[in-house]
């Protein structure tokens, strides 16, 4: 793995990189590079070149232009590229909301940019108005894909759009695969294939990807908390437990591995300690009340639930987190209802709807069968 330090001074970078191996733990190569700001698109070339040529890499023709491939010309649409990047992965609604802005603006230092379109398509499919956004999403992922037909970020663009909008698996799934191809070295797009392979039942190749893009980035929360949500998924609670309290130690303040958590403890009958863990984690109301409800503490899961039901709540949440609540309390009846309400709405959190342990309860009912095969997931 390659990592690195890059300090800004004025115009000028100081940058020290080094490749590691994860599994010793020793340092394979490093070094320090000082360049200008108007220099970083070739930082990239150099530093592939001396690791490259330090271990003696037989690289095919294809591997040699991936590594030195520049994605655009302008060193500042870069640095806003890297910029958007790195807030995209924060994967928080604020920090996607500024990774759009920071996308956007490389696209209008850079029309030619297909990277930067590609990840902004990214960032508004993961927007909390998803569905609006979902037709710029569409065609930011085929302009992507118009200027670069290799660039793997664009074809993961597009799977993006095929999975988790269009809820059309089978063309997703050629997508990702195809991404995975032409950029194996991706942590994100491993880690999204395995949220793809997660959502269609295949949990065992899902954990595989979701653990290959921490290997590949052990220090980005969102690869660890992806793990577990894995790892959950494939009803692997205790990896769950051992995986979310490891993100804590690397980010304490990771809301996503404190859910991770929760989510793991309440399928274990953990209940208190699960709404401890909730109570770190910023989208948790609907199942500290689902918690609540199978503690036997009616009022305050129905105190909740009269929030989760005003417009303001439903646009960010969606009915499903309705039917998680009316699932806690035992009523699956209301539960099964607000579940086609969520169909309906075309509720983005269905699409785990197939694997999701909360909805066990619900498994046995035609309704429930019918809205699984009207989502177009495998029985």
């Amino acid at each position: 793995m390659v990592t690195g330090l890059v300090q800004q001074h004025g115009e000028s970078l100081i940058i020290q990189a080094e490749l590691v191996d994860i599994q010793k733990g020793s340092q394979l190569w490093g070094g320090q590079f000082n360049r200008r700001v108007s220099d970083v698109t070739g930082i990239q070339e150099e530093i592939s070149r001396e690791i490259s040529g330090k271990l003696r890499l037989q690289l095919t023709a294809d591997e040699k232009q991936r590594l030195t491939k520049r994605y655009t010309k302008d060193p500042l649409a870069y640095q806003l590229y890297l910029k958007g990047h790195y807030q995209l992965l924060k994967a928080t609604s604020e920090a996607t909301l500024r990774a759009r802005g920071y996308f956007q603006q490389a696209i209008d230092k850079d029309a030619a940019f297909a990277l930067a379109y590609a990840e902004l398509a990214g960032a508004y499919i993961y927007s909390a108005d998803a569905n609006e956004f979902a037709p710029k999403a569409r065609a930011l992922a085929s302009k992507a894909l118009e200027l670069d037909d290799s660039l793997g970020e664009a074809h993961l663009a597009m799977a993006w759009v095929n999975a988790w909008h269009d809820w059309d698996w089978a063309a997703a799934g050629k997508q990702f695969e195809r991404a995975v191809t032409l950029n194996p070295a991706s942590p994100l797009t491993h880690a999204e294939y395995g949220n793809y392979l997660t959502v269609v039942g295949r949990a065992d190749e899902a954990v595989a990807e979701a653990k290959r893009a921490v290997e590949l980035d052990p220090v980005t929360p969102l690869y660890g908390t992806l793990l577990a949500a894995q790892l959950f998924y494939a009803r692997q609670f205790d990896k769950v437990i051992e995986q979310a309290r490891n993100d804590i130690d690397l980010d304490s303040g990771s809301g996503d591995a404190h859910f991770w958590l929760a989510r793991a403890y309440t399928s274990k009958g953990m209940y208190r300690d699960a709404l401890a863990e909730f109570g770190k984690s910023p989208r948790s109301s609907d199942f500290q009340a689902y918690v609540l409800g199978r503690l036997g503490e009616r009022d305050q899961a129905r105190r909740i639930l009269e929030q989760l039901q005003t417009p303001s709540q439903q646009k960010r949440m969606g009915a499903s987190s309705i039917a998680i609540v009316y699932v806690g309390l035992g009523d699956n009846e209301k539960a099964i209802a607000w579940l086609k309400k969520a169909y309906e709405a075309h509720d983005f959190f269905l699409i785990s709807l197939k694997v999701d342990p909360i909805w066990d309860a619900l498994r046995q009912d035609p309704r429930f069968t019918d809205i699984l095969h009207r989502i177009g997931l495998p029985q």
